[in-house]
């Protein structure tokens, strides 16, 4: 007889159950009452007047609505802000690299994703209904 295996990572290639997570954000899993609140508040903001979305958006920004905010508009924002406050808002990266692609927007310089920088010698290849496209990243453009 084999002696047990401790060890998550060996017991997942040997096709065992995956390891239970320690610590984590239990609370907010599906099917927790928290979770289970903020579904049944958006499933009801179709249903409530447009007076009643603007004094909504009053108590969860503090603040008015924008004006000429559609009422779709309006109830998506709402949806929005209930699921970040059940689980979790964007991250601080994530609201600095939106800054950061904002202010280069702005500015008109940049590439909408200044993170793809490909290099003189890439290969790149595609198969596209069935047949196989191939470009070379050269230093003055691409070749085909």
């Amino acid at each position: 007889m084999k002696p047990a295996i401790n060890n998550a990572s060996a017991r997942q290639r040997a096709g065992g159950p995956p390891p239970v997570p320690s610590g984590g954000d239990w609370e907010n899993r599906p099917g927790s009452p928290d979770v289970i609140e903020a579904e049944r508040q958006i499933a009801e903001l179709i249903d409530r007047s447009t007076r009643d979305l603007r004094a909504a958006w009053r108590e969860l920004h503090r603040t008015g609505p924008p004006q000429g905010l559609s009422r779709d508009l309006l109830i998506r924002a709402l949806a929005h802000r209930l699921q970040e406050q059940t689980h979790g808002g964007t991250s601080r990266a994530q609201q600095r690299r939106l800054q950061t692609l904002a202010r280069e927007f702005e500015k008109g310089s940049g590439s909408s994703d200044p993170g793809i920088i490909l290099r003189t010698g890439t290969t790149l290849v595609r198969q596209w209904r069935g047949h196989t496209h191939t470009v070379l990243v050269r230093e003055d453009g691409f070749e085909l």
